[in-house]
């Protein structure tokens, strides 16, 4: 029997060529043939530093030499409290406590299971958990609940719970966001939980932009009514916004936040949910039914621990702030060269992803105008991965000037080839 691969976010009806990849190194990724293609989108956002970093790469071989894997349910190891302790230089004191776990999705399951734990061992009512228009934050039962509803996730809506859903505070219409935030934070009868947001830029519901003050006014507004602040920072955190978290613009400090993909360089699976000592607290107890069920066989691997420790390493001691802010200064460069195109629109920029739509006259995610552009970027051997009319770039840090010049001149040709007649 010959078994065949389902790629995820793939119609396979549709007949499409799914190139193989036999290696990578920095930000270009090579066919058997020798053919490289430069990683515009870090590989769906998850590398950094680049493709196999030789100090992520020889962390993993150390370790994998020691010990491989090891319950964690009772038990600890050595990189599991190494990586804790370097944790502590990048995250706010308030967050003192980190659970792992072992994808973004999972991140924010746990997040939700620790916010209605929460207020369950508090003995208050508080179910209603709040999100915000567009949002997206994995494709878990608890995760899709928390995100947009759609086509994505349209044939398991008997799985999915009710949310209450705020506006995207777009540029103007801000104020209406944090009226109806606060509506919400005010009902007696049903007081919210929790809120939960990807900060600063929504990833897959479009790369859509707000502003640090109005996640602050948030963040406020959840604080000053008991309600619990969530940050999703799957995607934007380790520098993607230009700071190592999106919520440090904001100077806001969570009650909970979910950090993934870009924690062990985007090289192998780790997730963090940390959380404050309230939280923490409300589980804490002598009574075994208030512990915080929650966990996964590979909870805490030693192997993506010692991935993750190594990615610290190299945000101590190489300078990647600096390749973050040519990025940006690249990416602003770029974008006034844009300005003078007729048929884009929305071209905006959050520290080092860079996005515009392209006016297909169409702008829905499912029709076939963003496979095209897929098509057009992939014989061009660029990766990059449009959500329908909209192109993003999101590159890892240790990209070229030359790299991103290539990847710049290639979507001006499909800006130029797309044009409408």
């Amino acid at each position: 029997m010959s078994l065949n691969i389902w790629h995820p976010f793939t119609q396979h009806g549709l007949g499409e060529p799914i190139p193989e990849i036999a290696r990578a190194e920095g930000a270009a990724l090579y066919r058997a043939d020798g053919t490289e293609i430069i990683d515009a989108i870090s590989s769906w956002w998850v590398q950094t530093h680049g493709h196999c970093h030789p100090k992520i790469v020889a962390a993993i071989q150390e370790q994998s030499a020691r010990l491989d894997q090891i319950i964690f349910a009772g038990w600890t190891h050595p990189p599991a409290r190494a990586l804790a302790e370097g944790l502590a230089d990048f995250l706010p004191e308030s967050l003192a406590h980190i659970f792992f776990s072992d994808s973004g999705s999972t991140a924010v399951e746990v997040a939700l299971k620790m916010a209605l734990g929460y207020w369950h061992n508090r003995g208050e009512a508080r179910h209603k958990i709040l999100v915000m228009e567009h949002s997206y934050h994995g494709d878990t039962i608890g995760a899709m609940s928390v995100g947009a509803r759609g086509v994505f996730n349209r044939a398991y809506a008997p799985l999915l719970f009710d949310v209450g859903t705020l506006s995207f505070p777009e540029a103007g219409a801000e104020q209406r966001t944090l009226e109806e935030l606060e509506a919400y934070c005010r009902n007696p009868d049903d007081p919210p939980a929790a809120l939960i947001v990807e900060p600063l830029i929504l990833g897959a519901g479009g790369m859509k932009i707000y502003t640090p003050a109005v996640l602050a006014q948030m963040a406020a507004i959840c604080r000053a009514h008991g309600v619990l602040f969530i940050a999703d920072e799957v995607m934007t955190g380790w520098g993607r916004t230009g700071t190592v978290f999106a919520c440090e613009q904001a100077g806001v400090e969570p009650d909970i936040l979910c950090m993934a993909k870009g924690l062990t360089g985007g090289v192998i699976p780790l997730a963090v949910t940390a959380a404050s000592d309230a939280i923490y607290k409300a589980h804490f107890s002598e009574d075994r039914a208030q512990m915080f069920f929650h966990s996964s066989s590979f909870t805490a691997n030693p192997i993506a621990c010692a991935a993750a420790s190594a990615n610290l390493a190299i945000w101590r001691n190489e300078p990647v702030k600096q390749r973050i802010d040519a990025i940006i200064a690249s990416h602003q460069a770029f974008a006034r060269r844009l300005q003078r195109k007729a048929n884009i629109s929305g071209l905006r920029q959050c520290g080092t992803i860079l996005a515009l739509e392209i006016d297909d006259g169409a702008g829905d995610y499912m029709s076939d105008f963003g496979p095209r552009l897929l098509r057009f970027f992939r014989d061009r051997d660029i990766l990059l991965r449009p959500l329908g009319n909209t192109i993003y770039i999101m590159p890892p840090y240790c990209i070229t000037a030359e790299q991103l010049e290539s990847v710049y001149r290639v979507i001006e040709e499909a800006i130029d080839h797309f044009e409408p007649s």
